[in-house]
């Protein structure tokens, strides 16, 4: 082994006498260090953008969802629920109500989902990071407030320090429609803009949160809520309170944490990610093609030095051996070339963010998440292809032994 590997690395470091083997090599290194810098590039660049969509719905999505198997609302007491409000896995238990309403300021009108919120929400959310205007409160004394995105906001024309209610519409259950005044059936609640926040541009022009209270009016409601929101301590196993609460309740409700919240976006990112890099793994594979014509031409240059070595007494083995490894260390020096490139660019994009976000967006730079599992991935994946690669000259020539 450590013959044919000093030979193999003379023959790939020595100058040969047909200068295009050495240019058709140098293609194939280059090609296979920008394949594998720019495949470790992107999958940190979904990473990052992973990382940061899963931040974003983590400000406003609770650890754990509670909502009725059957039916659109439910009581959130009882025995079951004093045990999960006891549990001291649970930093906070909050009670929320969400329902599309129609919505009015001044002469613009809208179509809304109102989430009303208990104070226990107003204390836990992430929310009050992401505030423009004003502070994220629904109550000021005893007048209603909400707190509204900023899409929603500039499409009604509302600003915080503005005097005029937000007036909430929304059909009453009891009341029957009259044909000569169908507003009559309808149940009316006023709020008073308190605050803007700038979050997503989809949640941002779809929520008004307002009091809880102020919505169990307007759907005529008495202690109903639509959904319990769990926040789970730090130190708490998510999955195993999960388990623990989902057979506490039974099959009457449905519990979900923040993945099974939003599972078609995020099994989305996976398999986009993984498309990717089945396109990228593909064109490495054409890349590699070089490598194979550069070994081919190699091997017909150097069958006078092996025809020497099996004089001397050395099998077909160790020649072959030869040829594979120098084909293997042009792929290894790319693969080392290109994971060194990639790691160095994302340390500069992390740091320095280098490459801007076009238009307003919530980060100024695009997001890079470095992972071991993606790097190792790329490296095992590209160094097959070499390995593949450099084999094949040696089944398409077949009088190997003549050399």
């Amino acid at each position: 082994m450590k013959l044919s590997l000093f030979i193999a690395k003379r023959y790939l470091f020595a100058k040969k006498s047909h200068n295009v083997i050495n240019i058709i090599s140098l293609i194939s290194a280059i090609g296979i260090s920008l394949g594998t810098a720019a495949l470790i590039i992107i999958l940190s660049v979904y990473n990052g953008f992973e990382g940061l969509i899963t931040n974003l719905y983590g400000t406003y999505e609770a650890d754990l969802l509670i909502t009725p198997s059957t039916g659109k609302s439910f009581i959130p007491h009882g025995q079951s629920f004093d045990k999960i409000r006891g549990d001291s896995r649970v930093k906070a238990f909050c009670e929320a109500i969400e329902e599309n309403v129609f919505v009015k300021y001044g002469e613009q009108e809208s179509v809304a989902t109102i989430k009303g919120v208990d104070s226990t929400f107003t204390s836990v959310t992430k929310l009050n990071d992401f505030i423009k205007e004003g502070s994220f409160s629904v109550w000021y004394g005893e007048i209603p407030q909400a707190v509204l995105g900023r899409t929603m906001a500039f499409n009604l024309g509302v600003r915080v320090h503005f005097v005029d209610p937000i007036y909430l519409y929304f059909p009453s259950r009891y009341t029957p429609v009259s044909l000569l005044n169908p507003a009559s059936s309808l149940n009316t609640e006023s709020v008073f803009p308190a605050g803007i926040f700038s979050l997503e541009q989809g949640f941002d022009k779809k929520y008004i949160f307002i009091p809880i209270e102020i919505a169990r009016d307007l759907l005529e409601y008495d202690n109903e809520v639509t959904s319990a929101e769990i926040y789970v301590a730090d130190d708490a196993d998510i999955q195993q309170v999960k388990d623990d609460f989902r057979t506490l309740l039974g099959t009457d409700f449905i519990i979900k944490d923040r993945f099974e919240q939003n599972e078609t976006l995020y099994k989305m990112m996976k398999s986009e990610k993984l498309t990717i890099y089945i396109i990228l793994f593909f064109i490495l594979i054409i890349i590699s093609c070089n490598l194979f014509g550069s070994l081919s031409m190699l091997i017909i240059e150097k069958r006078e030095d092996a025809g020497t070595l099996r004089s001397l007494g050395a099998k077909d083995s160790l020649v072959k051996r030869i040829f594979l490894l120098e084909g293997w260390m042009i792929s290894l020096l790319g693969i080392v070339a290109g994971t060194l490139l990639a790691l160095f660019f994302c340390f500069l994009q992390q740091t320095f963010g280098i490459i801007p976000m076009p238009g307003n967006f919530i980060v100024k730079s695009y997001p890079v998440i470095v992972k071991l599992s993606d790097v190792l991935l790329t490296i095992c994946g590209i160094a097959l292809i070499g390995l593949i690669a450099a084999r094949l000259p040696f089944v398409i020539v077949k009088k190997f032994e003549n050399f």
